[in-house]
Formats: structure tokens, C-alpha cells, sequence
């Protein structure tokens, strides 16, 4: 009698093929969901600079800038700022120079945006704005 040889796939050789295939198409599936969560994370922080470029190009304008802390919500609340505006210390300035009372003075700006969930990590924003003189503030 003359046996033929049977061509085609074990039962190993496929069960093989098809964990290959479900390891490559989980290793697929990861890396979708984690590049989903940093497209939104660069979303987020794309929204919260709009807000917080907003909200620095208003600060001042139309109302006199006082030193002092405010906070405040975007987006109907999902992100939730914090301004701090305190005099700017200049470090070369030495501690006995005189001062101008009459001359401008410089406030610090420090905007800080982060989710009302408490995810994610806050973003910080600080600048220099250019305020009118103490003297005229009082009068």
C-alpha cells in the first residue's frame, strides 16, 4: 500500500498562529487606547492655554490691577483657574536702593489652570504686567 502524505496545518501550528495573532492585536489595541488618552490630555491643555491666554490679555484692562488672589471656572466649570498678582521682586535690585514712588511698578502675574476632577497635572502660567504708580492708584 502506498500512503500519501497529508499536507496542511496541525492543530498546534494553528492554536500557535492564532496566539501570535491575539498577542499582536493586544500589543495593537494598547497602544490605540494609550495614544487616544494623550490626543485628549493635549486637547485638555490646548483649551485651558486658550482660556488662560483669554483670561491674561483682560486681566487689567478696564479696571485698575490690584495685588491680591482670584479664582475662577472654564468650560462651565471642568477647569478651575486661581490668579495670584503680587509686586515683582527684582533679585539684582539691591535692598538699600531708593525707590520712585512716582515711577511704574511691576506686578507678577501667576495663573494657575487645572481639571475641577482633580486629574491630571495643574498647568502653570506667570508674567510681568506693567502697573500704574502707587500715587496715582490712591487718588
Amino acid at each position: 500500500m502506498i500512503r500519501r502524505r497529508q499536507s496542511g496545518f496541525t492543530l498546534i501550528e494553528v492554536i500557535v498562529a492564532f496566539a501570535l495573532l491575539a498577542g499582536a492585536l493586544t500589543i495593537l489595541v494598547g497602544a490605540l487606547s494609550n495614544s487616544s488618552r494623550q490626543v485628549r490630555a493635549a486637547d485638555d491643555a490646548s483649551r485651558a492655554t486658550l482660556h488662560a491666554q483669554s483670561l491674561l490679555a483682560q486681566v487689567g484692562v478696564g479696571e485698575i490691577l490690584q495685588p491680591g488672589r482670584r479664582e475662577g471656572e472654564f468650560d462651565g466649570g471642568a477647569l478651575r483657574w486661581e490668579l495670584q498678582v503680587e509686586p515683582y521682586v527684582d533679585p539684582a535690585r539691591r535692598a538699600d536702593a531708593p525707590v520712585d514712588l512716582a515711577a511704574p511698578r511691576l506686578l507678577q502675574l501667576d495663573l494657575s489652570v487645572h481639571r475641577a476632577d482633580g486629574r491630571g497635572r495643574p498647568l502653570h502660567w506667570r508674567t510681568l504686567r506693567l502697573a500704574a504708580p502707587a500715587t496715582q492708584e490712591a487718588q
